[in-house]
């Protein structure tokens, strides 16, 4: 079985390899895109690799301390978890919002697990069985070993796939009467918010279910700064044109713990994206933005962050008026940049896709 496993991957690495080869060289578009593809075959190739080594190993050998344990655990859990952890305000808010929000006796689904809290917290406020999807399965498996350490196993199921696979009859026993979706990212939709909800309100939650979060939105600011633009931008270093690395840039929306490097608003604040995550569509789609504007300058970037209506009063925002959210605002790179006029209104077009948020004149 392992070494069949071993043969096919190496087949398919070296079938990648020799597509590759086979094609014809046309200037710098084909070798960046050919570059993109033998990117992926050394990555499969890696993986590859540390499974064999693991299929290798007795199971009994390996401990926490293994190397290879640690190289898998830092390619597949990101750190932001440990900040995430330790934001004692999205977590006093989390939990206060699930006491007042789930009904004694209600059945809850925790959409991302992590390391199981919000579950936790459901049963705690009340509910009588929850269920907690974790598609990474070091992840779900963590969550169910502290579940069980606090004596939960009996309310709390960590189920170890994502929610678009959950079958609500046979993995969740009914549609459930609670929804909690807290996967969102400094720009709002980064983590899938918008299709697991979309999957999930039509397939998993009862007709009449709770949201938790009922609502999100998203605001925005024109923003100069030539030190943020510097870390996803390069022009010249030692007297060289090093600007072909900004084919690689980001082009969507990323985190930027903003507070840290200067800056200059050139605009209000004004409404980005809203969606009532109980009716509205949650499709990808595109608007007009219009931003009134509050000085001369030239903008960059759309300074983005999110508001989630938790229910009760209580609401989770990364603003930048919130340096201390482990969540950072997030930063829209402008396709080109526009140049603005105090007192006059600067318009932009923005499209979304299920995880991406993109700006253009």
């Amino acid at each position: 079985m392992q070494h069949a496993q071993e043969a096919r991957t190496t087949s398919a690495e070296h079938e990648v390899r020799a597509d590759l080869a086979a094609m014809p060289a046309n200037g710098s578009p084909y070798r960046l895109g050919a570059a993109l593809l033998e990117s992926l075959a050394q990555e499969m190739s890696a993986l590859a690799e540390q499974a064999s080594a693991l299929l290798r190993m007795p199971p009994e050998s390996l401990s926490l301390d293994a190397d290879i344990f640690a190289q898998i655990v830092r390619r597949n859990v990101p750190r932001w978890h440990f900040a995430m952890l330790n934001d004692t305000e999205r977590n006093g808010n989390l939990v206060a919002a699930l006491e007042r929000g789930v009904p004694a006796g209600a059945t809850v689904l925790d959409i991302g697990s992590g390391s199981g809290l919000l579950a936790m917290a459901a049963a705690r406020a009340g509910a009588s069985r929850v269920f907690t999807c974790e598609m990474n399965p070091l992840l779900a498996e963590v969550a169910r070993n502290v579940v069980d350490a606090h004596g939960l196993s009996d309310v709390i199921t960590v189920i170890g796939k994502p929610s678009t696979e959950l079958d609500p009859e046979r993995d969740l026993g009914g549609p459930v009467d609670v929804l909690v979706s807290e996967i969102v990212d400094c720009g709002l939709i980064g983590e899938g918010l918008l299709p697991s909800v979309r999957h999930a309100r039509e397939h998993l939650l009862a007709p009449d279910g709770i949201m938790l979060p009922s609502a999100a939105r998203l605001y925005g600011r024109l923003v100069n700064s030539e030190a943020v633009l510097k870390l996803n931008q390069v022009t010249t270093v030692g007297g060289f044109d090093v600007s072909l690395m900004n084919t690689l840039t980001t082009r969507s929306h990323f985190p930027v713990r903003l507070n840290t490097w200067p800056h200059r608003f050139l605009s209000e604040a004004a409404p980005v994206l809203e969606f009532d995550l109980a009716r509205d569509a949650l499709e990808p789609g595109e608007r007009t933005l219009e931003f009134p504007a509050t000085a001369d300058g030239e903008a960059q970037a759309l300074v983005v962050w999110f508001e989630l209506e938790m229910g009760n009063g209580i609401v989770l925002s990364n603003s930048p008026d919130n340096p201390n959210s482990h969540w950072m605002p997030g930063w829209v790179p402008l396709e080109k940049p526009v140049l603005t006029k105090a007192g006059e209104t600067a318009s932009l077009r923005l499209r979304w896709s299920d995880f991406t948020l993109l700006v253009s004149l």
